[in-house]
């Protein structure tokens, strides 16, 4: 059964930064494309960053291109996303997810099989 475990969320001030981290099991991890979505109340998850399964390939929302970078460590099971320069548009559930291939674009929930709990994150102005 594979799990992945969100943390890191929290509260911050506008320009703050906060990393989160998911940690995977029961999988093979380390073959694995990882993405990270968001979601607003009431709205559909949102694309942020996809990593490839050796974290050599990623990519980014445009509206957070700049901002957030996404990496891995495979011998830890772990992927991070860092955010910096939080905005307060930023303010959402965020999920981290596995899917079984890499697409250099904006990725959909459909394509990943495997998801997080999610974790808060709130930004203040």
């Amino acid at each position: 059964q594979v799990q992945l475990v969100e943390s890191g969320g929290g509260l911050v001030q506008a320009g703050g930064s906060l990393r989160l981290s998911c940690v995977t099991s029961g999988g093979t991890f380390s073959s694995r494309t990882m993405g990270w979505f968001r979601q607003y109340p009431g709205k559909e998850r949102e694309f942020v960053a996809t990593i490839s399964w050796n974290g050599g390939l990623t990519y980014y929302a445009d509206s957070v291109q700049g901002r957030f970078t996404t990496s891995r460590d495979n011998a830890k099971n772990t992927v991070y996303l860092q955010m910096n320069n939080l905005k307060p548009e930023d303010t959402a559930v965020y999920y981290c997810a596995a899917a079984p291939y890499l697409a250099l674009r904006t990725m959909t929930p459909g394509e990943f099989d495997y998801w997080g709990q999610g974790t808060q994150v709130t930004v203040s102005s």
